[in-house]
């Protein structure tokens, strides 16, 4: 009871502190949305086209455009507005269609489609996309000059026969077979992999900087002053660290909840999520209680709390996508399972993707249970002797 007493006083501690509440709260709910709109889901190349209005062959070139799939068409004023946004990064590429598109196709002379674009791959994808739209016109427009050399009508009859029977053509109906596994990466939705990075993040480095407030408790004499009442070293032991856990806790169910709500995340099986979080909320908050036990001052806990916390979850994947280690390095991949990060996310990967039960992930949960062990069995330990001698 005691120990319960000692945890609700600590996260009431907690929760008293306004800057608490955004850090804790709201910052990992808006690197989500950040970072999910940056970089999650599929990408459409931004293309700007400049053209005359009230030109049907130039009308007809941009709906060839407007219809590829992976290209969104920006309709732009003038030549300076294009160029400035791709400069500035605003649009992958610009093409050019010239005034006088309709009339020089008509009169049979070569006309001249500008394109620009930054360096990249984008560009020359874009280009590729380009291309096959003009390809595809230019082959009703050979259709229509060749009407037109046979004297089988005028250009703009043959013309609009050609667009008649390109219409009538059937598609082409092309059969896609992949080999392999699909990249994980490619089968989560738009927020649900940085949903489950800034999870684990957060909950791990909030609690190392909780750290902080234990090493207070000691400095104050707080921790003594309680040992000093019927109070065993055993509840106040437990008490600090329930306490770590609670606050670890309440933020992951707060951003689960609300990914979940605002941004449609799928975390899976919701009893094998939470139980996940609860495995992964007792290793951040034994490594609090490690910290808080070995340092002496409370500065110098929250700024290593800090570079460990951000450090070990860019090795283990919060930053940097586990799948992209073992394309690049399989070795890195290797390394990277040195941190707990590592091993929630194979987890909630395994019941996101997999469809996963409590026996594929069992491995895992028991592998962030040996890491909570480790720290609360030292923490403990050397607590003990810091509280005693």
């Amino acid at each position: 009871m005691k120990s319960l007493t000692i945890a609700a006083t600590n996260l009431r501690r907690f929760i008293r502190d306004r800057g608490n509440i955004f850090f804790v709260f709201i910052f990992p709910m808006l690197l989500v949305l950040v970072l999910g709109a940056s970089f999650g889901g599929d990408f459409n190349a931004r293309l700007a086209v400049v053209t005359e209005p009230g030109g049907d062959l130039a009308d007809d070139l941009v709906t060839r455009l407007e219809a590829i799939e992976t290209v969104n068409v920006v309709s732009v004023a003038t030549e300076e507005a294009a160029v400035r946004g791709v400069e500035r990064g605003e649009l992958e590429a610009a093409l050019f269609i010239p005034a006088d598109y309709d009339e020089s196709i008509t009169a049979g002379t070569p006309v001249n489609v500008q394109f620009l674009s930054r360096s990249g791959q984008e560009g020359n994808s874009l280009r590729s996309n380009i291309e096959s739209a003009i390809t595809q016109q230019a082959v009703v427009l050979r259709a229509a000059r060749f009407s037109e050399s046979e004297g089988l009508a005028t250009f703009t009859e043959a013309l609009a026969v050609a667009g008649q029977a390109e219409a009538n053509i059937g598609p082409v109906n092309v059969e896609v077979t992949a080999l392999g596994e699909a990249f994980s990466l490619d089968l989560l939705g738009q927020f649900d992999s940085s949903a489950q990075t800034q999870l684990l993040l957060f909950v791990f480095l909030t609690s190392l900087a909780g750290s902080a407030a234990l090493i207070q408790t000691r400095r104050l004499g707080v921790a003594k002053r309680m040992i000093a009442t019927p109070t065993s070293v055993r509840d106040v032991l437990l008490g600090e660290g329930f306490g770590r856990f609670l606050v670890a806790l309440v933020q992951g169910l707060f951003i689960m909840i609300g990914t979940w709500l605002i941004f449609g995340v799928d975390w899976g099986d919701p009893l094998l999520a939470t139980l996940i979080l609860l495995l992964f909320s007792l290793v951040g908050s034994g490594a609090a209680m490690l910290m808080g036990s070995l340092f002496s001052n409370d500065e110098q806990a929250g700024g290593m709390g800090v570079l460990f916390g951000l450090g070990l979850a860019a090795l283990g994947g919060c930053m940097v996508p586990l799948q992209v280690f073992e394309l690049i390095s399989p070795g890195l991949y290797n390394v990277a399972h040195i941190t707990p990060h590592a091993w929630g996310l194979e987890a909630f990967d395994s019941i996101v993707l997999s469809n996963g039960t409590i026996g594929d992930i069992a491995v895992f949960l028991a592998i962030l249970a040996g890491y909570a062990l480790v720290f609360y069995a030292l923490a403990i330990w050397r607590l003990r002797v810091v509280l005693t001698r």
